[in-house]
């Protein structure tokens, strides 16, 4: 039986698995998917010598950087490019293993977004600088959006902190999109340090995040009547994308 996984930490909430499993089952495909919840990037490299049937993985928080040095090669077009894998190739080529990254953030991102957008979304806030940031950005490239970070601290001068986040600055940018974890279950009190009160009809919010089905950066933003998006369809269209990677 083929074996698939995804790594990261925490995973009690992780939609991979039940999504895979399903999927296997629905279609008479021999295979499993499984968790691999480890602490520390260290572990990797027992996951893949430990389970000799693992065809490919997914990679999650707070790993889709952290897994790059251990892997052979990256897909020029995506990982390369982004610089954070959410998808890995293993090739078995007799006694040598083969590891190749790719992203398919990216794909999921641009494509369930695309239709939300219009002429007047320009520029765009995204909140956070971790990896899946990184497929955001290359997204919105790939659509014409000019983009810029927002992280909690100072971290170069092309990045802004919340605190800086002024009025004009809110209305020149009309897409926002949340990278963060802040929000997800099951502290669904909190939101991104964004001035709401800014927000119009005019906005979209897109927050990466899909536990909750709406998380408060939502509801505060369509409260404002701007126009939000949870990160579900990403996530499926991800997902597909990873498949075809695997069974290339």
């Amino acid at each position: 039986m083929n074996k698939y996984g995804l790594i990261g930490f925490p995973l009690k909430h992780s939609f991979s698995r039940n999504y895979f499993n399903e999927k296997f089952a629905s279609e008479q495909i021999d295979a499993e998917y499984v968790n691999f919840e480890i602490e520390d990037i260290s572990a990797f490299m027992r996951i893949i010598d430990g389970n000799p049937n693992l065809c490919g993985m997914n990679v999650t928080i707070p790993y889709k950087e952290q897994v790059i040095p251990y892997l052979d090669g990256l897909d020029p077009a995506t990982a390369k490019r982004i610089g954070a894998v959410n998808v890995i190739k293993v090739i078995r080529e007799g006694r040598k293993t083969r590891l190749i990254g790719y992203n398919s953030d990216v794909t999921g991102f641009s494509r369930s977004i695309e239709p939300y957008l219009d002429a007047k979304h320009k520029k765009a806030l995204i909140l956070g600088t971790g990896g899946a940031s990184k497929a955001v950005l290359c997204g919105l490239e790939d659509l014409g959006v000019e983009s810029t970070f927002v992280s909690r601290t100072k971290k170069s001068a092309e990045v802004l902190t919340y605190e800086e986040l002024t009025p004009e600055i809110m209305a020149e940018h009309l897409v926002i999109v949340n990278c963060t974890p802040v929000g997800m279950y099951p502290n669904v009190d909190a939101c991104p340090n964004i001035p709401y009160e800014c927000l119009t009809p005019d906005h979209l919010l897109y927050d990466l995040l899909y536990n909750p089905d709406e998380t408060l950066f939502m509801k505060k933003g369509a409260a404002q009547g701007a126009t939000v998006k949870n990160g579900l369809e990403m996530l499926l269209l991800q997902a597909f994308e990873s498949w075809e990677i695997w069974n290339r």
